[in-house]
């Protein structure tokens, strides 16, 4: 099976590689403990935080990675651990589809990370085999969120309800899309 690489190097500030389990521990957990209330209005799985559940998470990675069902990275920018990103498949999701999923430490926003790291997200989902397109989902409440896809050229595909699980959340979801044909039409005319 063709796997994403394991480490993507963006630019001299800026890489995206594959957790190191255990030994991405202490910092990762850090940047967690510090991000909470920057994160805990969209994201259900902070009502559970814990190191604990940060080790366990960490310690599937590496399974998930090779089965070829969750794509994790850490974000570093300038050597340190700024936050997350993934391409993964969701239950359900179709066979020709992964998802997009980010956060950063708020020190990290506003700065771009965000949006190379969906770049170099992209470039990785076509090179799997059968991917026919990218989907980014958040709660419509989530316009930090949307901004991304918005900025990269996604379309703008669905909304759905959803059941809210954070607190801001507003129970309807935005589903954008990017399908392989507009990614090459916009590495082809040198738009990010």
């Amino acid at each position: 099976m063709d796997l994403p690489l394991r480490v993507i190097e963006l630019d001299t500030e800026l890489t995206l590689r594959r957790f190191e389990g255990e030994a991405d521990l202490p910092e990762y957990f850090r940047v967690i403990e510090e991000s909470l209330e920057h994160l805990r209005p969209w994201m259900s799985w902070i009502a559970d935080h814990s190191r604990e559940r940060t080790a366990e998470f960490l310690a599937a990675r590496p399974e998930r990675w090779e089965s070829g069902t969750d794509f994790t990275y850490a974000v570093v920018l300038d050597g340190a651990i700024v936050g997350a990103c993934g391409l993964f498949r969701r239950e359900g999701t179709a066979d020709g589809a992964r998802e997009i999923g980010y956060w950063l430490h708020p020190g990290a926003t506003g700065r771009g990370v965000a949006s190379r790291s969906v770049v170099a997200l992209v470039g990785q989902a076509f090179r799997l085999p059968g991917v026919d397109y990218v989907e980014i989902v958040h709660d419509l409440a989530n316009r930090a969120s949307g901004a991304v896809p918005a900025r990269l050229g996604f379309t703008a595909d669905v909304r759905r309800p959803a059941e809210r699980l954070a607190p801001a959340e507003s129970g309807e979801e935005q589903v954008w899309r990017l399908t392989r044909g507009q990614a090459e039409e916009r590495a082809a005319t040198g738009t990010p």
